[in-house]
């Protein structure tokens, strides 16, 4: 407290109830393990003249908070107070007294406390920065992102999980979900999986809790594939990946604020099919992912059956691929 009298939390409790409620003062003192005739002193005691310094130095705080819209921490508020009042008081003692009246610098983001958890599996950078690939389901790269959306003053999430190839950079497989868990990963593998099941690409992604799970190492066994990881603080490691991300909240997602669930699922559905399949991309010889896969699909087949006949129909040239 303001006053820094031990206990007084209690004081001004007891004497709350007694004047509100006419709870008795013995009864409260012994409830709450108050000496009653410390109780009595308490009452009267004068202010001394620390406690009225503490009073005038937590106006002085409060009016320079509400004037300057929150943006004081305790040390431009120490400099603040001392220039404005020309007084030389300690910072730790602004910094005290802001946190008993609860108050910090609205620039700053709180600070959320992770439960930091112990890697069951991890795995070699073996993709080592080679963001390249000489055929479809050669190497996959995966990761889970944050978008939000708010319902009146209420700010909600949604996470989108989702495996990208590098070889024509289409999103191989994702999902959609309110929690980033194992369910939304494993989801997204099994998807992946099922739509390629002759895939047996390098898996690469970071280090997160779902990666590094026993359960997902025995998947990635299971489908004969080879794991990958980024070294730890190396998210260039997994640059495709995060730029995938950047690219689609640049031309999609901070172009507006989304203030319903579905609203913000379907205008996420709506860029992935327009990535994949209208997309130009100079790396992919000014083609679409798809186009990319077309008509590499087109020069397998002709090169293994040597039959050219589907051409005629079709715009792309194998010779592009030689």
């Amino acid at each position: 407290m303001v006053s820094g009298v031990r206990q007084e939390d209690s004081y001004l409790a007891i004497q709350h109830l007694n004047k509100t409620e006419k709870y008795p003062i013995e009864k409260l003192c012994v409830k709450l393990h108050i000496c009653r005739s410390a109780y009595y002193k308490w009452m009267k005691r004068k202010p001394s003249e620390n406690q009225k310094t503490n009073e005038q130095l937590v106006e002085w705080i409060k009016e320079l908070y509400e004037e300057q819209n929150g943006i004081l921490g305790y040390r431009q508020m120490t400099i603040t107070v001392n220039r404005v009042h020309e007084t030389n008081y300690n910072k730790k003692r602004i910094r005290r007294l802001m946190h008993i009246l609860h108050l910090q610098s609205v620039c700053r983001k709180k600070k959320y406390n992770y439960i930091k958890s112990t890697p069951e599996v991890t795995a070699e950078n073996v993709l080592n920065r080679k963001f390249y690939a000489d055929a479809p389901n050669e190497k996959w790269l995966t990761d889970v992102t944050e978008f939000k959306y708010y319902v009146g003053e209420e700010t909600k999430k949604l996470y989108l999980s989702a495996i990208l190839d590098l070889y024509d950079r289409r999103i191989v497989s994702y999902r959609i979900g309110t929690s980033n868990n194992n369910q939304l990963v494993f989801e997204t593998f099994d998807e992946a999986l099922a739509n390629n099941p002759n895939a047996h690409p390098l898996f690469h992604s970071d280090r997160g809790f779902q990666y590094t799970s026993k359960v997902f190492h025995q998947k990635l066994i299971k489908a004969g594939m080879r794991q990958s990881m980024s070294r730890v603080g190396r998210c260039i490691d997994n640059g495709p990946m995060e730029g995938y991300w950047g690219i689609l909240k640049s031309e999609m997602y901070y172009l507006r604020k989304f203030t319903s669930r579905d609203d913000l699922i379907s205008a996420i559905e709506r860029y992935l099919y327009f990535y994949i399949n209208k997309r130009y991309q100079q790396r992919l010889k000014c083609m679409t992912p798809m186009e990319f896969l077309i008509k590499c699909f087109c020069f397998f087949t002709v090169y293994l059956t040597g039959d050219t006949s589907f051409l005629c129909e079709s715009r792309f040239s194998p010779c592009f691929f030689i």
